[in-house]
Order: C-alpha cells, then structure tokens, then sequence
C-alpha cells in the first residue's frame, strides 16, 4: 500500500480506504441478533482484508444502518495504534441531538473514541449554518474533542463547489469528503482551496457515484484500454496530489483486487494516461461537438433558479456521458434519483418539460434554443421509475 499526508491531520492516510456503506446488512438500526451470521462473517471478512492489504482506514457513518453496529465487532480485534476510524454524523438543528447520535455512534464501535469525525452532509446553506453558527454542531465537535472522544473534525458534502469552498474557507475542518473523479471534475476548485487550508482530501464513491466502474459499458472499456475503467479511474484522481485517498465502498473481500492494479502505476501516470484521456476527449468531441463540449454549461442557472427546480445542469451532463460514452444504465440510476435525493441529489427530472418556459431563466446560455430538446431527448433516454437514495432502501 502506499500512503500519503492526510493535510494538517498529518495521520498517514492509505490511497485506498475501505469505505463502509456496501457491506452492512441493513440500511437501518436493528439488534445484533437479527444480523445473519453469513452477512457478519463477510464484513469481518472484508475488514480483515483491508487490513492485511495496508488499508488501515476503516470508514462509515451513522445513517449507515447497521454498518457501525457490526463494525464494532471486528474493529476491536485490530491493533488500534494502526487503525485510522472515520464515522460522520448529519447536522442537526439540535447539537445535543448531534452529540446524541456520535456517543451512539461510539458506543456501537466498540471503541474508546474516533480518529475522524466528519459532520456528514453539509450539502446547503441549512446544513452549513447548522454545522458553523455559534453553538451549532462543529462546536459540539469542539466540544468532543476536548473530551479525547474525537481526534480530527471534517465534513462530508454531495453540496455545490459554492457550498463546499464556503465551508472550506470556514477554515474550520482537517478535511473534507467530496466528489471528485474523471467524469466529474466540477469541484477541483475546492480541492485547490482544501489545499490552501492545508485540509486532507478523501474523494467520496469514485467506483459508483464515479459511473458505475464495476460494471462499464463497452465502449468506455475499449475507450480506457490497456486499464480497465476502474483503475484508470483511480490513477486519474491519485495523480493528483492534492487527492490523498480514494473511498472503495467494498461489499467483499475480493473488491479490493481490481483497485490494487492502480498502485504499481502510479509512478507512470504521465506516460499511462494522455493517451486514454486524448480518446475519452475526442470521443465526446465527436459525438457531441467541440463547441459543446467546452462551452455546454456556460450561463446555465442553479436548479433553484429554473421552474420546477428542474435541475438542467445535471440532466444535460447525464446526456454527455450517455451518448459519448454509452453510459446509459449510470445515467438511468442518476437521473431517475431526482426529485427523490433531498438535498443529497437535489432538483427534479425533465419529465415535464414540455409544460415550462425556460426563455428567460436560460438567457445567458449560448445553447439556450437547443436545451429544452435536449432535456426531452434525455428524458426519454434515462427517464424511468423513479430510484431512492441506498439509505431509504
């Protein structure tokens, strides 16, 4: 394994982490007893695999259902001067109610504290100020850590590069979790700013929420070769410095067997991926336009600012990846999340857009003739039944 500073942290962070919302048996709170020994025994599994591989950094959250509860079987096992443990507790509008939810969170791991403590999910102006204002929940974090339950305080966030730098230049966190990989890089602008705060940067889901890279079209795996989509992936975002560790949401122990292919190529990133990245560029160039390609999101508004709160942003990227790259069953999954994902995946799907006026909230897009067809031909390609978030599942 190879390890990097995790910013002002200084905790030597692996470049894989073994991410801990795949593997729990449930995505709600039950006793111990209704856990299927098959299920516990994988977890166990998987967890002493990450540990033999050098991945060290075990990580999770409270609204992960049962993962903390059954994590808490096997993390005492480990040699705790070696184990780096992450769990992340929503905002709340109540910081005791926060405070409530970490010393559950704390007492189902079965350890005496948490290394990383990260405020899961300020993803808009509420969580923000739930998490920073005067006696909201960062002080109560404070608070913890006074007490030797918490070692460092970050944040997790699926929010905007506008909401995510705002809480970044707080100046307030160790580190950050947010979404950042090849088809993507929207939020590389935080990052820099992660990096300015000196804050270690963990990239949230970038197998799954990066295009369900465990399951590639062909034509993404021909455009990708001599790697396979997923290792190409990682060594996209791990030759990055600012990038210090990638999160694999494992659900077994042989999910880690693809991703360790990354590691011997690290060192010929700059040999290893202009060429595939040259395709990937002239394969969207050729099927969707140059102009589109480096122009498509110029003037578009915020979903708040759009009737409906249709969020055409994101339609239209879904649109991108669909037809470039055939990533239609990626696409499908994300589009029919909307209206659905609250705030974790915010805005609404184009499925009535035949019914709004779009002409004055897209006046500064050059496209804006083109785009109420294109949000109708995306509709009819990706729309669906609609899809809930894993935790309401």
């Amino acid at each position: 394994m190879q390890y990097r500073r995790f910013g002002r942290t200084e905790l030597q962070m692996p470049v894989f982490s073994c991410g801990g919302m795949r593997y729990q048996y449930k995505w709600q709170d039950l006793p111990q007893s209704e856990i299927p020994d098959a299920n516990q025994r994988n977890l166990e599994a998987t967890i002493h695999r990450a540990f033999d591989l050098g991945i060290n950094h075990i990580e999770t959250a409270r609204g992960y259902g049962s993962s903390e509860m059954q994590l808490g079987r096997v993390l005492p096992q480990l040699p705790r001067e070696k184990l780096i443990f992450q769990t992340k507790v929503s905002p709340k509008s109540d910081p005791l109610e926060f405070r409530r939810q970490f010393k559950q969170s704390l007492s189902f791991s079965q350890l005496d504290y948490v290394d990383l403590l990260g405020i899961h999910g300020i993803n808009n102006e509420e969580t923000l100020h739930n998490s920073v204002r005067p006696g909201g929940c960062l002080e109560e974090a404070r608070k913890l850590q006074a007490e030797g339950k918490v070692g460092h305080i970050g944040f997790s966030t699926h929010g905007s590069t506008e909401i995510i730098t705002k809480a970044i230049e707080t100046g307030e966190f160790d580190y950050v979790n947010l979404h950042w990989y090849y088809i993507n890089q929207w939020n590389w602008s935080a990052i820099e700013a992660a990096k300015r705060h000196d804050m270690g940067v963990f990239i949230i889901s970038p197998s799954d929420k990066g295009g369900h890279l465990y399951n590639p079209p062909q034509k993404l795996v021909e455009l990708c070769k001599p790697l396979s989509p997923m290792v190409f992936n990682d060594l996209f975002c791990l030759s990055h410095p600012e990038v210090h560790t990638l999160s694999l949401g494992a659900a077994k122990p042989s999910d880690f067997d693809e991703h360790l292919k990354t590691l011997p190529l690290l060192s010929k990133a700059d040999e290893i991926l202009p060429p595939i990245l040259e395709r990937l560029e002239q394969e969207a160039i050729t099927v969707l336009g140059k102009d589109w390609v480096e122009n498509w999101r110029v003037g578009l508004p915020r979903y708040e600012e759009i009737p409906g709160n249709v969020n055409v942003e994101v339609i239209l990227w879904l649109r991108n990846l669909a037809l470039a790259y055939d990533m239609i069953e990626y696409g499908q999954a994300r589009y029919n999340l909307l209206t659905n994902g609250g705030h974790w995946f915010p805005g609404a799907k184009a499925n009535n857009i035949a019914k709004i006026n779009l002409n004055s909230c897209l006046s500064k897009s050059p496209y804006k003739e083109k785009i109420p067809t294109f949000l109708e031909e995306t509709d009819r390609i990706l729309g669906g039944a609609p899809v809930k978030r894993l935790s309401q599942s």
